[in-house]
C-alpha cells in the first residue's frame, strides 16, 4: 500500500517539471527569441524589360470607308439581288424597283414629243407657205399691182409663224426636259453598287414598299473592311496627353493575345456626356488584310505616350523619396529618387537613381543600379519600438 501514494507523488512532480518548462519555453520563445528583432525585408532584382507609359481606354470598330445606298424613287422593291455579308463590285447590281410607273411616265413624255415636232413640222411648213406669199407681195408692190395693206397682212402671217414655231420648240425643250426627268427615274429603279466592299446591314426587304418623298429610304450598306477606324472614347482627364501622330494598339475580346497597331489620326472635339462623364472620341486607323475585324467590335485600346525596350526596370514601390539637389535643374529633380538596396551580406545601402520612363508598375533606370542588384521594395521588421520586441500572437 505506502508503494501506491509515492508512485503517484512520483507522476504528478514529473508532470509539473514538463508543464513549468513548456510554459518557460513558450515565453522565451513570444518575448525573448533573437530571430524577433531582427529585420525582414522584401526585395526585387533589377532587371531588363519593355516599359510602356500608356493612356488606355474603350474603343469601337467600324469601317473607313461606307456607304448608306438607297432609292430615289418611290415603289415597290421587287428584287434584292444581294444578302447580308455579301461582297460586291462597284457598279454591280443590287435591287430593282417596280418600274411600271416610270415606264408609262416615259411613254407618255415620248409620245408628246413627238406630238410636238409633228406640230414643229407643220408650223415650218406655214412659215415657208408665208414666206413665199410675203415675197410675192413685195414683188408685185413694187410692180404697184397690189396694195400696202395686202403686203403688211402677208409680212404679220410670215411673223405670226415664225412665232409659232419658236413656242413649239420651246414646248419641245420643255417635254425633252421632262423625258430626261422620267428616264432618270427609270433608271432610278435599278440600284448599282457606288463602291466595292461587303454588305453589312440591310434596312430593307424584298416586296416591301419604299416611299422617297420625305426620305430617301436605305436598302442595304456597303462598307469597305479592307481599312477599320476605331473610335475610342477618352476621358477629358486623359485627353491632354493624346496628341495625332502618336502610336496606338488594341486587342480584342476575340483575340486578346493579338495585338493590331495604328497611329492617332484625329480628335474630334465635341465632347459625349455619358452619364455625366465627359467623352471625347479619339480616331485612328489600322489595317485588316486577313477580315479578322468586324463592324461594332470592342476593342481594349492603348496610346503610347512614352516607350523604352530592353531597359533596366525596378519596381515603382521601390522608390523612395524624390531627390532635391540644388545643383540641378527642376526637370531632372523630378527623376531623382532615393532607394535602399542589398548588398551581399544583407545590409541596405541608400542609392540614388535617375529615372526615365515609368508608368504605374515599372519604372527605367538610366543610372545608379546594376543588372542583378537587389532593391527593397518593402521592409517588415519584427522589432517593435517599445523594448525592442514584438511578442508574437497566436491562436
Amino acid at each position: 500500500m505506502p508503494a501506491g501514494p509515492s508512485r503517484f507523488s512520483f507522476r504528478l512532480l514529473c508532470w509539473l517539471t514538463v508543464t513549468v518548462l513548456g510554459i518557460a519555453a513558450l515565453i522565451w520563445w513570444l518575448w525573448l527569441s533573437p530571430r524577433n528583432g531582427a529585420p525582414e525585408y522584401t526585395s526585387v532584382e533589377v532587371q531588363r524589360a519593355t516599359i510602356e507609359d500608356n493612356i488606355t481606354a474603350l474603343g469601337t470598330l467600324g469601317p473607313l470607308d461606307y456607304v448608306d445606298v438607297g432609292t430615289q424613287v418611290s415603289g415597290q422593291l421587287l428584287t434584292l439581288h444581294v444578302e447580308l455579308g455579301d461582297s460586291v463590285e462597284k457598279d454591280q447590281l443590287l435591287a430593282e424597283i417596280d418600274p411600271t410607273l416610270y415606264l408609262a411616265q416615259v411613254e407618255a413624255s415620248t409620245a408628246q414629243l413627238a406630238n410636238l415636232q409633228a406640230q414643229l413640222a407643220d408650223r415650218q411648213a406655214q412659215e415657208t407657205l408665208a414666206r413665199l406669199q410675203a415675197e410675192r407681195q413685195r414683188n408685185l408692190r413694187k410692180l404697184d399691182a397690189t396694195s400696202q395693206e395686202a403686203l403688211e397682212s402677208a409680212n404679220a402671217t410670215l411673223r405670226s409663224a415664225s412665232a409659232q414655231i419658236d413656242a413649239v420648240k420651246a414646248q419641245i425643250r420643255q417635254t425633252e426636259s421632262s423625258l430626261k426627268g422620267d428616264q432618270a427615274d427609270l433608271d432610278y429603279t435599278r440600284i448599282y453598287a457606288p463602291m466595292s466592299g461587303t454588305v453589312v446591314q440591310q434596312l430593307a426587304n424584298q416586296g416591301q414598299t419604299l416611299n422617297a418623298n420625305q426620305t430617301a429610304p436605305i436598302v442595304v450598306q456597303i462598307a469597305d473592311l479592307s481599312t477599320m477606324t476605331v473610335r475610342t472614347q477618352v476621358s477629358e482627364a486623359d485627353i491632354s496627353r493624346l496628341k495625332p501622330g502618336m502610336a496606338a494598339y488594341f486587342s480584342t475580346l476575340g483575340q486578346p493575345n493579338r495585338r493590331w497597331e495604328g497611329t492617332l489620326r484625329q480628335i474630334l472635339p465635341t465632347p459625349e456626356v455619358i452619364n455625366n462623364v465627359v467623352l471625347f472620341n479619339a480616331l485612328f486607323d489600322v489595317p485588316n488584310p486577313d477580315g479578322q475585324l468586324l463592324p461594332q467590335m470592342s476593342a481594349q485600346v492603348f496610346f503610347v505616350n512614352e516607350s523604352a525596350e530592353d531597359v533596366l526596370t525596378i519596381p515603382v514601390v521601390a522608390l523612395g523619396k524624390p531627390m532635391r539637389d540644388s545643383g540641378q535643374q527642376a526637370a531632372d529633380q523630378g527623376n531623382r529618387f532615393e532607394v535602399q538596396v542589398l548588398d551581399e551580406q544583407g545590409a541596405l545601402q541608400a542609392r540614388t537613381v535617375t529615372i526615365g520612363t515609368r508608368n504605374r508598375v515599372l519604372a527605367e533606370v538610366i543610372d545608379g543600379l546594376e543588372e542583378g542588384e537587389k532593391v527593397v521594395t518593402s521592409g517588415l521588421p519584427a522589432a517593435s519600438a517599445e523594448n525592442g520586441r514584438s511578442p508574437r500572437r497566436f491562436m
